[in-house]
């Protein structure tokens, strides 16, 4: 698959081939599904926790008499059924990562990328850095790409502050590496542009095992 390199203006400068192991595989949603239901597991927090019966302060005098009343038996004022008592199994901190092969995670990038392929929401730039940030010089180069009002996902071939810098006062885009590329960005964001520089570095991480 073949895919026009754009400079900073929006002009078309020369072709560039995509891997046809990684951009135009046939892809597997179940993976997709797996990695990104880890990603959203591994950043969970899981510091709920509710007081049970236990852990309430309060007295634990017998608050009526066994038997005689007419109602129910009740132990102690922090019975879960009363107002104010403790929680049946209530939360409590737990941890809810959990572990992907590799190969699998791989295979659900690659997935994720030839989605957008097939979509024709790829766009190649040719390299270029930002002296400093400003917001309107990277609005201006996505206006000139434009996928300024498609949430992009820029990927660089290596961390650029100065471009993460003037984009994140842009609602819904985002700029990353390569090496840190994970399905669930190239997912989120509809559009994704990558720069010259990225796409060897794309292809040497996710071609490490063969399918």
């Amino acid at each position: 698959m073949e895919l026009a390199v754009l400079n900073i203006e929006g002009k078309e400068t020369k072709k560039v081939k995509l891997n046809e192991e990684i951009f135009g595989i046939v892809p597997n949603d179940h993976a997709i599904y797996l990695d990104v239901k880890q990603y959203g597991a591994n950043n969970r927090q899981g510091t709920h926790k509710a007081k049970e019966r236990a852990e309430i302060k309060g007295s634990t005098r017998k608050i009526k008499k066994q038997k005689g009343t007419g109602g129910a038996r009740a132990g102690s004022i922090k019975n879960p059924l009363f107002r104010g008592g403790g929680r049946v199994f209530g939360p409590r901190p737990r941890d809810y990562s959990f572990k992907l092969n590799k190969k699998l995670k791989i295979l659900a990038r690659k997935s994720a990328l030839s989605y957008k392929a097939k979509e024709n929401l790829i766009t190649v730039v040719e390299n270029f850095s930002l002296d400093a940030p400003k917001t309107s010089a990277y609005l201006k180069i996505m206006n000139a790409l434009k996928v300024a009002d498609q949430k992009p996902l820029f990927v660089l071939g290596e961390g650029d502050n100065m471009l993460s810098l003037s984009s994140r006062n842009c609602q819904g885009h985002k700029v990353v590496s390569a090496s840190d590329l994970c399905t669930y960005d190239i997912l989120r964001h509809k559009s994704l542009v990558i720069s010259e520089a990225a796409l060897p570095v794309i292809e040497s991480t996710l071609n490490r095992f063969k399918r």
